[in-house]
């Protein structure tokens, strides 16, 4: 049985596994990247936690690091993270600075999940803030994570319920010195009022590397499967003349 080689197939042929090996090694390469996201947030738990200080840091360096902090909390400007849902209940994340101890560099902690009022979508939840020195332990992250917005936003001020927040737009509205990152708290303030207020059962980074392998395996499957049409079609085509 004689092989037909027609142009116009070979070339739609070319295209497909072009596309799909393409796609695949982009799969490949988002998995490799959630595999290496992987490793980082299991070293950074199992390392001892990063004292930040007034020196500025990288924060690439230290994302998903363990962090501590020691200083006082800027009661006086905390804000409030909408659309947070938490256990399917609609929320807040309290955000609020924390100036290190001897220093005049301020650290933006986010310090855990509050229910909102449903009957008054304005009204704040309460919460307690311990006075003078504390010590805060948590997760390092670029930023608490981003959310639609929709129309302008709100200008920054204390108290604010805002879609977005992250260090840099408090220090630009707030004129103080920041590190560049935010931090994930993950220990208790030390009171009982605060303790069953907050809850800090952050959610861990979507990882998904097995979702992009097997998306990598469909996409080689398309450009084999196209290889093999033409081959195909060109005997079966062949045969029949």
């Amino acid at each position: 049985m004689a092989f037909r080689f027609r142009w116009i197939p070979f070339l739609a042929t070319l295209v497909l596994v072009a596309i799909g090996v393409s796609a695949g090694r982009w799969q490949d390469g988002r998995a490799a990247q959630k595999l290496a996201l992987e490793a980082r947030l299991a070293a950074g738990n199992a390392a001892a936690p990063l004292v930040l200080g007034a020196a500025p840091v990288a924060a690439a360096g230290v994302e998903f690091r363990r962090v501590r902090l020691q200083g006082e909390w800027v009661a006086g400007w905390p804000l409030y993270l909408d659309n947070r849902p938490h256990a399917g209940k609609p929320g807040f994340y309290l955000l609020m600075p924390l100036r290190l101890a001897g220093s005049d560099m301020h650290v933006l902690v986010a310090r855990g999940w509050l229910p909102r009022d449903m009957a008054d979508r304005n009204k704040l939840p309460s919460y307690a803030t311990p006075a003078g020195q504390v010590v805060v332990e948590g997760i390092a992250r670029l930023a608490p994570g981003h959310v639609m917005q929709l129309g302008e936003a709100p200008r920054l001020a204390p108290g604010a319920i805002v879609q977005n927040a992250d260090a840099a737009a408090v220090a630009t509205a707030t004129g103080w010195k920041f590190q560049p990152l935010l931090v994930e708290q993950t220990t208790p303030d030390g009171t009982a009022a605060t303790g069953e207020a907050l809850q800090r059962d952050w959610p861990a980074p979507a990882m998904g590397a097995d979702k992009h392998k097997a998306y990598a395996f469909q996409w080689y499957a398309l450009a084999a499967m196209a290889g093999l049409f033409f081959v195909f079609t060109g005997l079966r085509k062949s045969g029949k003349r």
